[in-house]
Formats: structure tokens, sequence, C-alpha cells
């Protein structure tokens, strides 16, 4: 029975994961460029030969460059790793493959991470951190995306793993030494290939353990500092130099003197100070007696004051020292999570092994179990939906495959900047067919039967410029089009042959939508895919019975449900 239970905490996250991706498969702008930059290289290859022509003929960075350039290193990873399947199995979905790459990473680690605190803390705050972990929505919600971040995040995770304490070696000098230096190596090469806000966090890690006289500069600081300098310089300037056809270039440098010393990043908002402490870090939390209860007793019991601490301090360091940017977003602080929610896990750990001594413990540790299970209640049913209802432009582009698919030889379509940020990716559209579609008509008489072969070619424009898009010309070669605003398109093309028809609208989060007694809303259709999709038709049935029920006894007649406005339109250009 023990084996039984560990095996199911040992595949929660992995699943959750796992199950988020498989319903919310999409992805926005903010992962663009790894998503394309792996799909032209599981497509396309690595070039040896005329290697600026076929980065210029082929790849997406070549036409998209954004503001500064960003690392390859992240693509090359989830490529060379899923290639293999791909070649095994040419029908899998690879957005979805590579997506699933980086979710098992990650989960690895945090899995590794549960290993750490179990052999330093016990089995019971093990427990703890699993089911915390596994009820946070933003990590396991993000944990797949390829984000630089989310490369981030799994090894820095693995990182503080082999900061935790570990009695087994806690007097052998020789391999506690070991550990840090692999761990003050591991976020070395982080920040310099993927996220240059992680040298912040080595500092502040770096200088709390020479306080404590648990690193020495000579020991630990200096080789792991000069080793990880010189691996992920090598790494990052050999493979980004070769893509992007400049060197040396270093990707995260460029990016760090673009955001951080041109003082761009504040272009994208700025928050108060106080931001990370009292928006993100409750979002990313999630459940309030995370950092209401579990954390602050962690803190102030003589038994866990310690461990709390060491575990702490470097995280909440990196916080309030980041916390002076201007632009602040909650990715910038994922990393801190794992300490975080391993904080909380020790005071939760502290609760649940008292929980029959007094009732004061017995009232604590229900109202754990029920925050617990309402926090991923909350994730699945509320948090989830919303986010699945973001990416109206990949349906817009399976709609109008599944509608116009060998309707003709060539389709031109074109996706406006709405579109392209919300889902549309180069996975998601059909390459050029090995042959066109040719279609001949059979006789009135039936002697001869209609013959239908090939495939249709699209060709998919993504045309920013307004000035082009301002001409009849640019229209008269579309045929379809996905587009927020249709009276841009009829405006434009006014002098066009033609008119262009309505085919669809797609519709997209537009909020949340409060219903009052006798109002009926859309069902909640969108909550309703998650239910229908992991437990099928009887499921949702399930669950259409416990919202009715729960209007009629529970809230009189209130409820909530995700609100659906239409976002992307798919106009057919009539000649």
């Amino acid at each position: 029975m023990a084996r039984l239970t560990d095996l199911l905490l040992g595949s929660l996250i992995p699943i959750l994961i796992l199950a988020h991706l498989y319903l919310s498969p999409y992805t926005k702008v903010e992962e663009s460029f790894n998503v394309q930059a792996a799909h032209d290289i599981l497509t396309y290859g690595i070039p040896s030969n005329n290697i600026q022509q076929t980065f210029r003929r082929e790849y997406d960075h070549v036409t998209f460059p954004g503001a500064v350039p960003r690392t390859f290193v992240g693509a090359v990873m989830l490529s060379g790793i899923a290639s293999p399947f791909i070649w095994l199995f040419s029908s899998v979905d690879g957005q979805f493959l590579i997506r699933a790459v980086l979710g098992l990473f990650n989960a690895f680690a945090l899995l590794s991470y549960a290993g750490g605190i179990r052999r330093a803390f016990g089995k019971t705050a093990a427990v703890w951190y699993i089911l915390l972990q596994a009820s946070q929505f933003h990590v396991i919600y993000y944990a797949s995306r390829p984000l630089p971040n989310m490369y981030a995040f799994g090894i820095c995770t693995l990182a503080l793993r082999y900061l935790l304490p570990d009695p087994s070696i806690t007097l052998d000098q020789k391999r506690s030494s070991k550990r840090h230096r692999l761990s003050l190596y591991l976020f070395t090469i982080t920040g310099i290939i993927f996220r240059s806000e992680i040298a912040l966090f080595l500092a502040t890690t770096t200088i709390y353990l020479w306080l404590q006289n648990r690193i020495s500069i000579r020991k630990e600081i200096i080789p792991a500092g000069l080793f990880g300098i010189v691996i992920g310089l090598l790494v990052t300037v050999c493979i980004d130099s070769f893509f992007w056809q400049k060197f040396p270039l270093w990707p995260e440098f460029a990016a760090f003197k673009f955001n951080v010393l041109a003082g761009q990043a504040s272009a994208w908002g700025t928050q108060p100070w106080h931001f990370y402490f009292t928006n993100a870090l409750p979002r990313l939390l999630l459940n309030p007696l995370t950092y209401l209860v579990g954390i602050p007793l962690a803190c102030l019991l003589p038994s866990t004051r310690q461990s709390a601490s060491s575990i702490l301090t470097p995280s909440l360091a990196y916080i309030a020292i980041y916390s002076l940017l201007p632009h602040k977003e909650w990715r910038f602080v994922l990393y801190t999570i794992p300490s975080l929610t391993a904080t909380s896990a020790l005071g939760a750990s502290y609760i649940w092994t008292r929980r029959s001594k007094s009732l004061l413990y017995r009232i604590s540790s229900f109202a754990l179990v029920l925050s617990t299970l309402a926090s991923c209640l909350i994730s699945t049913c509320i948090l989830l939906p919303v986010s699945m209802a973001n990416y109206p432009g990949a349906h817009a582009l399976n709609a109008l495959h599944a509608h116009a698919h060998d309707s003709q030889r060539i389709i031109r379509v074109h996706m406006d900047t709405l579109a392209c940020q919300t889902g549309v990716t180069r996975f998601l559209q059909f390459p050029p067919p090995k042959s066109l579609l040719v279609s001949l008509p059979g006789s009135d008489d039936g002697r001869f039967p209609a013959l239908r072969s090939g495939s249709t070619w699209w060709k998919y424009d993504k045309t920013e410029d307004e000035e082009i898009k301002g001409s009849a010309a640019f229209w008269d070669k579309i045929d379809y089009a996905l587009v927020e605003d249709e009276k841009i398109v009829a405006v434009a093309a006014g002098g066009s042959s033609g008119r262009w028809e309505v085919l669809q609208e797609i519709t997209a989060f537009g909020g949340i939508r409060v219903l009052r007694p006798g109002e009926e809303g859309r069902g909640g259709e969108v909550e309703g895919q998650v239910i229908d999709r992991l437990f099928g038709d009887a499921g949702l049935e399930g669950w259409k019975w416990i919202r009715e029920m729960g209007r009629k006894h529970l809230t009189g007649g209130w409820w909530a449900e995700v609100k659906m406005v239409p976002k992307i339109k798919i106009l057919k250009h009539i000649r």
C-alpha cells in the first residue's frame, strides 16, 4: 500500500502537466520564437551548406527576428530529443511532442526536489510539498510552455535541490562541497544561456552560503563560476552565432543590454515595488494557507526555523532586490516557488503530524486539506478553462483548414497580428503537398467518374506593414483572411474585385459572467470542455448535474462562468 501511495504521488505532477498540455496545446506570442525555431529544426534540419540561403528561405527567425536575438539552445535540445520519435511516428503532433519533452523535464526537476525534501525533512514534508506544488496553477500550466523562463525553471529547481541538506553526507565535506559546486554551476550556466536574472539569484544564493560558511571562495565559488561561465558561453555563442550568422553572439547579454541597461523593458509596463509580494507570489502559490500559515509557522517554530531560513533566505533576497526594477512579471520570480512551497510544506508537516494531539491541530489539518483541494479545483475548473479560451488564432486556423482544405489547388490566407499572437504557429500550418490538387468532373450520365488527386497548397501570409495591407492589390491575391476587424479588410480592399464574406466568428475569453437567479448562461461551455475531454460524456453530465444542484440548493441561483466574446473572423474572398 505504501508503494502504491508513493507511485501515485510520484506520478501526480507529470500527469497534471501532461493533462494541462493536452487540454491547452496551443501557444502564444511569448513562446513563438522557441516554437517556430523547434519546428524549423525538425522540418528542415540544420544546414551544413548554403547556410545563409537556407536560413533566409526556410527559417522563421530571419523573417521575424524580433527586437533582439534569442537563444536557439532550448529549441535545439527539444528538437534533438523529439526527432527520433517523429522519425518513428511521422503522424505525431510535433508541437505537442516538444512541449511534452519540456514538461516532463520540469516534472522530473520538481520530483527530484521533492526527493531532496524527503531525505532532508522526512516523508510527510515531501508529501505536503507535492500536494501544494501540484495545486498551483501557474507552475503546472506553464511547465510545458517553451518560454526561456521554463527552460531556466527546471535547471534552477535541480540547482536548489542540491542545496537541500542531506543527512547521509552531512559530515562528508568532500561530497557536500561537490553538491554545492554543482548547484552554483547549474545556476551560472542557466543565467548565461537562458535568463540573465538568474545571475542575481546566483548572487543571493552564493552570498548566503558563504556567510553561513557552507562554501568557500577557493573550493566552490571560483571553480563553479569559471566552469559554468566557460561552458555556458561556449554553448550559447557557438550555437547562436551559427543560427543567427553573427559571430560572436551572446543573445542573453544582448537582451540584458536592451531590456535593462537601455531601459526598454519599462515600455511593457511598470509596477510598484511591492508587486511581487502582494500580487505575483500570492497568485503563484495560489493556496492562501501556503503563505499565511505554512511559511510563517515554519519560520517561527524552533524545530524548523533554521531549515526554513536556509531554504527561504536566498529566494526572498532575490525577490526583494529584483523588486527595484520597475518592470515586473510573475515569471521573473517563478524560480523561487519550489523554495517557498518547500518552506510551507515544513509548516504543514508540523501541523499534520500533530493532528491527534489537540483540537486546534485537528482543525488546522482539516483546513490545510480543504484549502489544497479547493486550490486544485480552482486551478482545474476555473483557471484552466480561462487559459484554454485565450487561443482564438489557433482555433481560427484549424476551422479554416477544416472548411477549405482540398477545395482548390492553391489557397492564400492572411493572418493578422492577433491571430499570430494567439496560437498560430508553423506546426499548425499545412506543408506544401507533394502534388497539387487536380479535380476532373465526371460525365453527367455517370459513365465517367470524377477524378481527384493531390492536395491543396496553402500559402500563409503574415504581413504586418499597414501600408502594404492598405492596397487593394494586396487583398486581390488573398483567398481567406483571419482578422480581428473585418472593416479593415473591406476598406482596404474597396477597389479590389469581389467582396468579402464572414464565414465564422471565433470566440475567446472575455471575462467572467456572473449569472443571477433565473438567468440562463451558455451552460459553462468552456468549463464543460475540460470535464468532457478528461472524463467523457458521463463526467460532463455529472458536472452539469452538480452545476444545476449547486445553483438550486447552495447559491440561490447565482453562478459564474467564462464569458466568450467574438475575437477573430474568418473571411472568404468571393470573386
